[in-house]
């Protein structure tokens, strides 16, 4: 048999319409930690739910404290070369979406058009007002936080401003979900990267995908619920095994 990342290659340079599934593993090579694992940020600090940041004024300040001492460690890291691999396949055209539940936004820094990124858990580089939607600039809240300890508010409206990601007990956004299901239904192969597969309503894509008569191929460091059920399972750093294959010109 030859080896995984040759498979990987066949398997890729035979489909006509791929889609790629991103997690927390692809960007823990660019030294962002992920949430989940021993030695996780959750394992750190308990996360705020959503009703708790909308409903209780010292939990929203604490979110936006936060935010400004980048507890979560994704600012200033930057694509490696699993982004950058994937971004040339999309720029290839084999690659028709990339299907996220990151929020670190290293997916649309490393080439990929924001219009190819569907991010299932929203984005952490900026802010969004929960009343009227306005969007906010994490510089210009940073600025009236740390120098007047004002918790953000929407300059239009005077609603909550939030970062733009998706919560603990925060619905899932519908549009970003119609659109992660159309095009799981559109591929004839499906990437996952980096994710455990233990997240729903999110996890559920890769089945979906096998079931609809997609390839399944997965790549992540640990045994993943789904390895039984895919064309390739591959337990590995994601940049060096994306960026050993020949892709396809």
């Amino acid at each position: 048999m030859p080896p995984a990342h040759e498979r990987l290659a066949a398997l890729i340079a035979a489909s006509r319409r791929a889609v790629v599934f991103t997690g927390a593993g692809i960007s823990t090579e660019s030294g962002i930690p992920d949430f989940r694992s021993p030695g996780g940020v959750w394992s750190r600090m308990k996360p705020i739910y959503f009703d708790e940041f909308v409903n209780d004024e010292e939990r929203r300040r604490e979110a936006w404290r936060r935010v400004f001492a980048n507890s979560s460690g994704w600012v200033g890291a930057r694509p490696n070369a699993g982004h950058h691999a994937v971004a040339r396949l999309v720029a290839a055209g084999k690659v028709a979406a990339v299907i996220t539940q990151n929020v670190d936004n290293l997916h649309q820094e490393s080439g990929v058009p924001a219009e190819r990124v569907i991010e299932l858990h929203g984005n952490a580089s900026y802010a969004t007002c929960l009343a009227c939607g306005l969007r906010h600039e994490l510089e210009t809240l940073r600025q009236s936080f740390l120098g007047r300890d004002a918790i953000p508010e929407c300059r239009e409206c005077g609603g909550l401003v939030k970062t733009a990601t998706i919560s603990f007990g925060q619905a899932m956004p519908a549009e970003a979900m119609r659109r992660a299901e159309e095009e799981t239904l559109a591929c004839d192969l499906f990437i996952v990267l980096g994710s455990s597969l233990v997240v729903f309503p999110a996890a559920g894509f890769p089945r979906m995908a096998k079931e609809n008569g997609a390839r399944l191929a997965i790549v992540n460091r640990e045994p993943t619920a789904l390895d039984g059920h895919a064309d390739l399972a591959l337990h590995a750093e994601i940049g060096p095994a994306l960026s050993a294959m020949v892709l396809p010109r």
